[in-house]
């Protein structure tokens, strides 16, 4: 069904949803939508750079539990 939808079919829609929503609530929603990308995005960056500092953490002491107990 949505296979054969062209370049006229999907300006047609986008016409229509402009004429029902109105042009401020579609660029409000768009706004809301760039706003929880770039959270998600700082969320990953922020995720991934704890793993990072554990990773870091985990690496400086290499000392084998063994000998921890004789120092």
């Amino acid at each position: 069904m949505l296979n054969n939808i062209g370049l006229p079919g999907l300006l047609l829609i986008a016409v229509v949803v402009l004429v029902l929503f109105g042009r401020g609530k579609i660029s409000s929603l768009m706004g809301e939508v760039g706003k929880g990308i770039t959270s998600f995005k700082r969320g990953i960056n922020e995720g991934q750079e704890e793993l990072e500092k554990e990773a870091a953490n985990t690496a400086k002491d290499v000392t084998p539990e063994d000998e921890k107990d004789k120092v």
